[in-house]
């Protein structure tokens, strides 16, 4: 049965909006009752989200940096190895907060708490709740974003203005993982298929030339790296991060706005099939 507002049906409003049953231009309904979820229950897994990065930079950089010494940076110059992993980790941070956001997060309110569902019972679409749900995974990464780039300041490890571009280029690092986490997320049905996001993201975060350059490694690997998402945030941050700017920078932007379109139309495709039949 349809639900009736002002005498008319919700589904026969939404056949008649510009986009259909997919938008309804309510996005910020979704969003306002993600953060009030948020300031009630999940502040204190944000929270630790943020301190990983910092803790990771603390250990590694400090304390390895202190057996490495200086190593060549992106544009050739020689930089402390904290200044070197300082922007990997910040790219890390950024893809850690919003695959969480939006997979376990995700995974939870559609098939736990039926969130969606109900909220496509509305005059809401799934374009709506997709990008609800990602702007809120950009909010957590825009925060961690901030948040790390004044640690690194603090820490003397920014050396140029162009540093603050790093938080808008994290942002879109997040964009990238939280539209197509979402996505995936919508074909996995139980906690065993879950975990499989844990088994692809640490293997990324351990081959994505944090810590040392790519060409420690043979050819073949270094191609599968260059292949990942998160090796192009890394590259990106590091660029940013001395102001050095190539032709490849525009390669690491494209491949995550070609990543983001195709994880936001997947999410809304994913919606639409399995709530809207």
């Amino acid at each position: 049965m349809s639900i009736l507002t002002g005498g008319h049906s919700v589904t026969e409003e939404a056949r008649n909006r510009t986009f259909g049953p997919l938008y309804s231009r309510n996005a910020k309904a979704v969003i306002s009752r993600g953060l009030m979820a948020t300031r009630s229950s999940n502040w204190l897994v944000m929270l630790s989200g943020f301190f990983e990065p910092v803790l990771f930079l603390i250990s590694m950089g400090v304390g390895m940096g202190s057996i490495v010494g200086a190593v060549q940076g992106p544009g050739g110059e020689e930089v402390s190895y904290a200044a070197y992993i300082a922007p990997a980790l910040l790219a890390v941070s950024a893809m850690n907060g919003a695959v969480y956001d939006s997979t376990w997060n995700v995974f939870f309110k559609m098939n736990f708490a039926k969130l969606y569902q109900g909220m496509l019972y509305t005059s809401l679409g799934p374009l709506d709740v997709a990008l609800g749900e990602i702007f809120l995974a950009l909010l957590r990464g825009l925060l961690y974003a901030t948040g790390f780039t004044a640690v690194m300041g603090l820490m003397g490890l920014i050396t140029t203005p162009w540093a603050i571009l790093m938080v808008p280029a994290s942002v879109l690092i997040a964009f990238g993982f939280a539209s197509m986490g979402m996505g995936i997320t919508s074909f996995l049905k139980t906690f065993q298929q879950m975990d499989w996001i844990n088994f692809i993201m640490l293997p990324m975060f351990l081959f994505s030339a944090t810590f040392y350059p790519l060409s420690v490694y043979p050819q073949y690997i270094q191609w599968l790296i260059q292949a990942m998402p998160l090796w192009h945030g890394v590259e990106l941050l590091r660029q940013i991060s001395v102001g050095t700017f190539t032709p490849a920078t525009a390669i690491h932007i494209g491949y995550y706005l070609l990543m983001t379109a195709a994880g936001m139309l997947l999410t809304t495709v994913r919606l639409r099939k399995l709530f809207l039949k």
